[in-house]
């Protein structure tokens, strides 16, 4: 019984070792991908709204921004994010386990590190980066910090769902859709419009579906997107939804929200979340 003891012990000890060793490894990559966000940085003009610049806009476009923003509001540079919520880490049927995560986003050059923890494994969290950086996708789940599961980086394909995560989730950070900072927007129908993002050689379209009753985002929605099955990349519609808006700094935002792939027969969703801290930063 002794040896047993100590031999419970003795993992006891190197599991918090483990632990200990893959948080530190983790907390370095992720200081280096926010210095390369962060260096990737690009002055932003015009520093404020002007109302004027929606004059041109579809209808449900003006009065979404008009229902977002104040006139003269200054324009996002940076937003911290924290977030709580579930991920469902099934391919095909429902495992939904608990996350938290810190998201660094820049809205010129646009880029983003989401680093979360997301409970699967009893005592060994998993630590994932997802990210678009300097024209870089990058999504990279790992054991403890410690032993990979995936490493996908640097093909046009991870970098073209990066940037379309980077789009869809722009009502947290409204004025990076305006006109000004570079998007073009559609008409499609009286409650959604087309918007058109580029990022050096990259360019996609999102649909953008507005309120009935505020005009605020209630969904953006994807032809396609890379979807993981069975080892194979498979395009697939996609669509996030947001909900619960709140306002912060002047501006009207989402404090939930959910993202699904749209199947054939169903709709599967994939990511629950809500935000539990928002901190802004402005152009000068």
């Amino acid at each position: 019984m002794t040896w047993v003891l100590a031999g419970v012990a003795a993992l006891g000890v190197a599991m918090l070792a483990l632990r200990g060793w893959g948080a530190w490894r983790w907390q370095v990559a992720t200081a280096e991908l926010l210095a390369q966000l962060e260096a990737a940085r690009q002055p932003i003009a015009p520093a404020r709204f002007d109302a004027a610049e929606l004059d041109a806009l579809p209808a449900p476009v003006r009065r979404y921004f008009r229902a977002a923003l104040r006139d003269g509001a200054p324009i996002v540079a940076a937003v911290t994010v924290e977030h709580r919520g579930t991920f469902n880490t099934g391919e095909r049927d429902e495992q939904w386990k608990p996350f938290t995560s810190v998201q660094r986003v820049v809205t010129r050059r646009p880029g983003f590190v989401w680093d979360a923890r997301v409970a699967i494994v009893p005592g060994l969290p998993v630590h994932v980066h997802d990210a678009y950086v300097a024209g870089t996708g990058i999504l990279h789940p790992s054991i403890a910090g410690v032993f990979t599961l995936a490493d996908l980086r640097g093909t046009r394909d991870v970098a073209f769902g990066e940037l379309m995560r980077f789009f869809a989730e722009a009502a947290w950070y409204p004025t990076a859709l305006l006109p000004s900072q570079g998007v073009r927007w559609q008409a499609d129908d009286e409650r959604s419009a087309r918007a058109t993002l580029a990022d050096g050689d990259l360019e996609l379209t999102l649909t953008f579906t507005f309120r009935a009753d505020d005009g605020l985002i209630e969904s953006v929605r994807a032809d396609a997107r890379g979807r993981t099955v069975g080892g194979r990349v498979e395009p697939t519609p996609w669509e996030g939804r947001w909900s619960d808006y709140v306002e912060r700094d002047g501006m009207r935002v989402p404090s939930t929200g959910e993202v699904s792939w749209l199947l054939p027969a169903r709709r599967q969703p994939y990511w629950r979340g809500t935000i539990t801290a928002l901190r802004y930063e402005f152009a000068p």
